[in-house]
């Protein structure tokens, strides 16, 4: 599955973002620009296919904080400084959507405040309509599933029990959206997993936290591109490679380098080092999701190091769907302007998020179905 567009509306300062994707797509911004709140929202969309988006919402503070707190429209007067920016009567419910167009299917979700009001849950986001459909533009002769005429309104289309017989587009694409893998929040401290030893079992994935990372190591020397990953590391760290120890049950992973008598253990390695290690094993990881999200993945990293993560990272948008948030120049001009990458580069107008450049054309290459 290749996404082609993310869209959101009415999130935090994503008013209404239509956020066009390649195969490698870099997002960059400056501070306070919407990159986190595009991370989120994608997040959330992952959260919703768990059947656990209400409970997502709810750690951000709820519906109200999570819902872009300007104005319904932003007029041209507004925009060009002519007249204050000022609500007014809403013309229409307040509503959260995300969704993305992807090939086979695509999908989107509405949610707004339930009608009923007397109950202590008045804050909780009902959902108000949710859609699977054919292909990326959104008609309703395209639809597979949604959620009208539902027994159960407040129950999403992956949590319904549809028979996989019936309606197999419902369990393959939250198969799909569940197998994305985000990383963002590597622990590189003292105490972080990674620098830890454990009991290892065969790893086609690095997990989040970096935890297994020696068992990564060694699925990915046994049954996947071993020689490739040694050549990474030889790339950032000349003359470096990895090793396995795995005496009594317990995975170590041993950092070899020229001049040293004995290898590395993971906890001796620097932050930076460590981080670079956790990026390169989740690159090269044997069996790649259909999207691999990287948030700020320079952090802590020297200067250095931002080339030869650069080539990790385009060589695997070889093998997948690869999305970067960045702000290092260094990173930017080693992923910006090549083969089947497209940069993406977001700015504030009035609070909200906007893509730089982007013609009405682009944006209405997505329609909200309704």
């Amino acid at each position: 599955m290749t996404i082609r567009h993310l869209a959101v509306s009415g999130y935090r300062s994503l008013q209404n973002v239509v956020l066009p994707l390649d195969r490698l797509t870099l997002v960059t911004g400056g501070n306070g620009s919407g990159k986190s709140n595009l991370y989120r929202a994608l997040r959330l969309i992952v959260a919703a296919a768990r059947g656990e988006l209400v409970g997502a919402l709810a750690r951000e503070g709820g519906l109200p904080a999570a819902l872009w707190a300007g104005p319904e429209r932003l007029s041209r007067e507004m925009r060009q400084g002519e007249q204050p920016v000022q609500g007014g009567p809403r013309q229409q419910p307040v509503r959260l959507r995300l969704g993305f167009a992807a090939e086979p299917f695509s999908y989107a979700i509405e949610l707004g405040y339930p009608q009923e009001r007397q109950t202590a849950f008045a804050l909780d986001p009902a959902l108000k309509g949710e859609w699977i459909w054919a292909g990326g533009s959104f008609h309703p002769r395209a639809v597979l599933g949604s959620t009208r005429g539902q027994v159960d309104p407040d129950r999403s289309l992956f949590q319904s029990g549809a028979d996989p017989q019936e309606q197999p587009e419902v369990h393959v694409l939250r198969e799909q959206i569940l197998s994305w893998r985000f990383y963002d929040s590597f622990r590189i401290d003292a105490g972080a997993p990674a620098r830890q030893p454990r009991v290892g079992t065969r790893c086609f994935a690095l997990a989040g936290d970096g935890g297994d990372l020696p068992a990564a190591v060694q699925t990915i020397l046994e049954s996947g591109d071993g020689e490739g990953l040694q050549q990474a590391i030889a790339d950032a760290f000349p003359g470096s490679h990895l090793s396995v120890s795995t005496e009594a049950g317990l995975f170590r992973l041993r950092f070899h380098q020229p001049g040293l008598l004995r290898p590395l253990d993971a906890s001796e390695l620097s932050d930076g080092t460590l981080r670079y290690l956790l990026l390169t094993v989740a690159l090269f990881s044997p069996r790649l999701p259909p999207l691999l999200v990287l948030n700020e993945p320079e952090s802590s990293l020297h200067p250095d190091l931002l080339a030869p993560l650069a080539r990790l990272i385009r060589a695997a948008a070889q093998r997948t769907q690869v999305w970067v948030i960045a702000h290092a120049p260094e990173l930017i001009g080693g992923l910006a302007g090549r083969e089947r990458c497209r940069h993406v580069q977001l700015q504030r107008e009035l609070g909200a998020t906007v893509v730089q450049g982007q013609s009405t054309l682009e944006r209405g290459a997505w329609r909200w179905p309704g």
